[in-house]
């Protein structure tokens, strides 16, 4: 598919949300496992001001969708730990958009966040693959969103989110010949 033909917003789809099956616990379960050497692969090699494009126009920086990533999967971790630990937490919500204008994201290089990712991941993977089918259907509560959702979702979620991130930076890559 060219890069021509897809939603430069949404260029794996949006997030939809499946039943469970253990088929599908095992391909989200990988896909969080291998996600942060995926993303280093996406960068891999990108110079400053490759990094410094925008992956769509009034989009975020390479830069700043890495560290977004960072940032998003560490909420994650947290997500599922209350999940587990409290009945039906109420969860943060962040400003994802004023948090990729902060001093950490600007100006600290993304091998910073890069090591943040192969460490939560790690943390994250072995929680979540120890979650039994019953306790997939704990809740969380999203304020935002203003309604419950189980960690089944959020494992879904999640998965989707590293690999809707990752296209946004090789659909750039592909389109500017990188």
């Amino acid at each position: 598919m060219s890069t021509e033909s897809i939603d430069l917003r949404y260029p794996v789809g949006k997030y939809e949300p499946q039943p469970y099956s253990e088929k599908q616990r095992d391909e989200w379960l990988n896909d969080l496992k291998f996600f942060p050497q995926v993303m280093e692969n996406a960068v891999q090699d990108l110079d400053e001001a490759q990094l410094q494009t925008p992956y769509r126009p009034e989009g975020w920086t390479v830069h700043q969708l890495v560290h977004h990533v960072a940032d998003s999967h560490m909420n994650a971790y947290m997500r599922f730990k209350l999940g587990l630990t409290e009945e039906n937490p109420t969860i943060k919500p962040y400003e994802e958009k004023k948090w990729a204008e902060m001093a950490d994201t600007k100006n600290l290089p993304i091998n910073i966040s890069l090591t943040i990712l192969h460490a939560v991941h790690a943390r994250m993977y072995e929680v979540v693959k120890n979650i039994s089918e019953k306790e997939f259907e704990r809740t969380v509560v999203h304020p935002e969103h203003g309604r419950q959702m189980t960690l089944w979702f959020l494992l879904g979620l999640y998965a989707w989110h590293g690999k809707h991130h990752v296209a946004h930076i090789t659909a750039l890559r592909e389109k500017m010949k990188w």
